[in-house]
C-alpha cells in the first residue's frame, strides 16, 4: 500500500480506507470482507469528482455557456478518462479481486479501473478532506484540458438531455432492465425512456456504458 500511496501523492491516516477502495465486489463476496467492497466509495467518489471538475471549469472558463461546460465535465469524468487515470498509477496491480475476476482480466478492465479511481477519490476525501481530494483530481484532469480527447468524446447522454430540455414538459429517465453474468463478467441492459416511452436500449459491461449506448440508439431513432 505504501508503494501505491507514493503514486497517489497522498498518505492515509486511515489505511483501511484505501484498502476498501481497492476491494472489488467479487473479492468481498468471495472472502466476506468486514468492510465490504468499494461500491459505496465509488458512489461518493463519483459525486466528489463531478463537483471538483465542475467547480474548476466554472471558475476558469467564465465565457463558456452551460452546454459547453457540461460537455467538458462529462468528457473529464467519463469511464474512459477515469480508467486512464488509474492506468497512470498502475492501480490494477493493487486491486483485490476474486480468482475468477483475476483470471478473466479484471486488473485491466476499463470499468473496474474507472470505478477504482472514483473509490480512491472518495477515500482521500474522507481521510483528508475536500482540499486533498481536489489536489488529487486536478493532477489528472488538468493535463486533459489541453488534449483533444475531451473535445472529441461523444457523450450521447448529454446530447440527448440537451435535445429533450428544449421541451420542459418532457421527462427523461434511464432504467436498468437486465443484469446477467458472474461478478467477473457482468453485462447490464438499460432502457432510456421519454415520458415513460422506451426510446432506446443499450448494453455494456458497466451501467454507465449501457446508458451511453441506450442514449446513442435513442438519438439514432430521432435522426441525430
Amino acid at each position: 500500500m505504501k508503494e501505491l500511496e507514493e503514486k497517489l501523492h497522498y498518505h492515509f491516516k486511515n489505511p483501511e480506507l484505501l484498502k476498501t477502495a481497492l476491494t472489488h465486489s467479487s473479492y468481498a463476496n468471495e472472502r466476506h470482507t468486514p468492510n465490504g467492497s468499494n461500491e459505496r466509495l465509488e458512489f461518493l467518489g463519483d459525486a466528489v469528482l463531478g463537483a471538483v471538475v465542475a467547480d474548476y471549469l466554472f471558475r476558469h472558463f467564465p465565457d463558456l455557456p452551460e452546454g459547453d461546460l457540461t460537455k467538458k465535465r462529462a468528457a473529464l469524468v467519463c469511464e474512459k478518462a477515469c480508467c486512464g487515470f488509474s492506468q497512470q498509477m498502475d492501480v490494477g496491480r493493487y486491486l483485490l479481486l476474486s480468482h475468477g475476476e483475476q483470471n478473466s482480466g479484471g486488473r485491466t478492465r476499463p470499468s473496474i479501473l474507472a470505478d477504482a479511481f472514483e473509490s480512491i477519490t472518495a477515500a482521500i476525501y474522507l481521510d483528508g478532506g475536500i482540499r486533498e481530494a481536489r489536489n488529487f483530481i486536478l493532477r489528472f484532469v488538468l493535463p486533459l484540458l489541453g488534449a483533444s480527447k475531451p473535445k472529441t468524446f461523444k457523450d450521447y447522454k448529454t446530447l440527448l438531455q440537451e435535445i429533450v430540455q428544449k421541451n420542459p414538459d418532457d421527462s427523461l429517465e434511464y432504467a436498468l432492465v437486465g443484469e446477467s453474468g458472474p461478478d467477473h463478467d457482468k453485462h447490464f441492459t438499460v432502457e432510456v425512456r421519454l415520458d415513460h416511452n422506451v426510446m432506446g436500449k443499450g448494453g455494456g459491461r458497466s451501467k454507465k456504458e449501457a446508458e451511453q449506448q441506450a442514449a446513442r440508439e435513442a438519438l439514432r431513432l430521432m435522426g441525430y
